[in-house]
């Protein structure tokens, strides 16, 4: 009797290991970071334009900014949910005052956070202030 009810549990425990490995890929999966891909700041864009933030992520962390107004290069370091962004040279464009002070503050937001999640197609940047970016996954 004891074997029998060995026996009947045992696709049933095979079930539950199967599935546990799955979701544990799949939480892997979300808590990598996205390096090799690009995302958009998930904002409207401002006034009398379309151009939204951009993000440009190379495999080794090197990263292609798009800005509101500006553009330039800068690097993440990270490790587990801790991240470092450090901006690097941006190019000197004309820029309407608002959107250059919009661009250092975006920078400033990227430079003071400390940490970073996944949620989905959705990258959280925490630190004082916490910055939403979608992944382009088209």
């Amino acid at each position: 009797m004891l074997r029998s009810v060995r026996f009947a549990f045992r696709p049933a425990m095979m079930a539950s290991v199967l599935l546990a490995s799955v979701a544990a890929g799949e939480a892997r999966a979300q808590a990598e970071f996205p390096f090799g891909m690009e995302m958009t700041l998930d904002v409207q864009p401002q006034r009398g334009s379309k151009r939204v933030p951009d993000l440009d992520i190379g495999d080794n962390g090197e990263v292609i900014l798009e800005l509101w107004c500006r553009g330039g290069k800068g690097q993440f370091s990270v490790a587990g949910n801790t991240i470092i962004f450090v901006a690097g040279q941006m190019e000197d464009r004309p820029c309407p005052a608002d959107k250059a002070q919009a661009d250092d503050e975006l920078i400033a937001a990227l430079t003071d956070a400390a940490t970073w999640k996944r949620q989905g197609d959705s990258i959280f940047f925490v630190g004082p202030k916490t910055l939403k970016f979608r992944l382009n996954t088209n």
